[in-house]
């Protein structure tokens, strides 16, 4: 599994094992809590400024307002400064875009559900998919008739799906059909779900709708049509027409064997008829068990809507900023000499992967770029070293007091 940047722990866990170093100086770790306290209102105050510009320069595009509602933003929303900052969120999140590739292999295969999915592009000016954190866990599947096979099914935690409709025009002209969906041509929908499985993207399409498989039409059609004919051919027409022939004729029929061979034809088609629909039955309870996947995923996995999405990707970027900061700080602290970006990355991956059986790839640049940016780093000749606990308090003091400066002489 590819190493990611996103640090599957939360900041309070971080933190204290951080301040476990201290734990003989009490007083050091109540200065350590109140320097991250201050940190993480101001990187909540920085979160909020990008709500803000999100909601602003969104609201064009957002189906969930009234026309009404989105017209009077004309002028005012910009999609660029809107797909910009977005996109910034979800860097700060520490969430990766998924490639074209990965996205064709998850649209051809499937681990639950093993069913077909249509997806109309056309509806889609553009449409990406953007995830974080990944685990595997064993999964019980339907092979054949009552027969269940336990696999090892990968997981994203988290997905993003981005879906910009095309115009009005585009859509008449390519004959697309929203059908009931409550989408304004033109908008931009967000969704973010939890735990989908990395081979089932398709199915957080809104617009996904299940077909039979080549197999499927070839298990349904082949034995119906190539059986029906076989036994017509045999038994049924053939006693039929000797029936038929012995009335024109006038000739004694011989109704037990004319009967019987019929019967046998009957039967056999009777089978036959069965036999294509419980194949038939199989497609459906496939559809219905698409069907419970997509209602566990609207009811149970999706944590946010359009504008909605905007609190949980800034909430966790939030969250991934401040674990940054405070590793990148406490390890540099605690360092007796400078160190390098490569060494104190080096330090910060070997610990996750030796303290916490956790190996990822550590940010450590925007890390250090936060320290810089709050005044708690220095960077002397390519070595970092961060600044006393004591002038910490007062640095990020001052930066958070900054924020709100206000003079009003009377």
């Amino acid at each position: 599994m590819t190493r990611e940047h996103y640090i599957p722990f939360n900041k309070e866990f971080l933190l204290e094992q951080q301040l476990a170093t201290f734990s003989q100086d009490p007083k050091k770790v109540d200065d350590f809590k109140k320097l991250f306290d201050i940190i993480e209102h101001y990187f909540h105050y920085e979160a909020f400024n990008l709500n803000r510009n999100l909601k602003q320069n969104y609201a064009l595009f957002d189906p969930d307002l009234s026309n009404k509602e989105r017209k009077s933003f004309i002028g005012k929303s910009d999609f660029k400064v809107f797909k910009e900052t977005l996109l910034t969120v979800l860097a700060l999140g520490n969430y990766t875009r998924i490639d074209q590739e990965t996205l064709d292999i998850a649209f051809k295969e499937s681990d639950l559900i093993g069913l077909n999915l249509s997806i109309d592009f056309n509806a889609f000016k553009d449409y990406e998919m953007y995830v974080r954190g990944q685990h595997t866990a064993k999964e019980k599947v339907k092979k054949y008739f009552f027969w269940k096979k336990e696999v090892e099914i990968e997981y994203y935690d988290r997905v993003l799906i981005y879906l910009h409709y095309n115009d009005t025009n585009f859509l008449k002209e390519k004959k697309v059909k929203l059908g009931k969906m409550p989408v304004e041509p033109g908008s931009v929908v967000l969704k973010i779900f939890k735990r989908v499985p990395k081979n089932d993207l398709e199915t957080i399409f809104p617009n996904a709708i299940p077909r039979m498989s080549l197999k499927d039409k070839l298990l349904l059609w082949v034995p119906g049509i190539f059986g029906g004919i076989s036994l017509l051919s045999a038994k049924v027409i053939p006693a039929l027409v000797n029936m038929y022939k012995a009335y024109e004729t006038g000739e004694a029929i011989d109704l037990l064997n004319s009967k019987t061979s019929l019967n046998q034809g009957l039967i056999a088609l009777g089978i036959l008829s069965l036999y294509c629909f419980r194949q038939y039955n199989n497609f459906i309870n496939k559809k219905i068990r698409y069907s419970k996947i997509l209602s566990d995923s609207l009811y149970f996995k999706n944590l946010g809507n359009n504008s909605g999405a905007f609190y949980s990707l800034l909430n966790s970027s939030e969250e991934e900023v401040l674990k940054e900061t405070i590793l990148a700080y406490t390890f540099l602290y605690k360092s007796e000499t400078p160190l390098t970006a490569e060494e104190l990355d080096t330090q910060i991956e070997s610990w996750f992967e030796t303290t916490l059986k956790t190996p990822l790839d550590f940010d450590v640049k925007d890390a250090l770029d936060k320290l810089k940016n709050t005044g708690l780093g220095v960077e002397t000749n390519g070595k970092w070293e961060v600044v006393s606990l004591e002038k910490a308090l007062v640095t990020i003091d001052a930066l958070w007091d900054g924020v709100f400066e206000y003079n009003y002489q009377l």
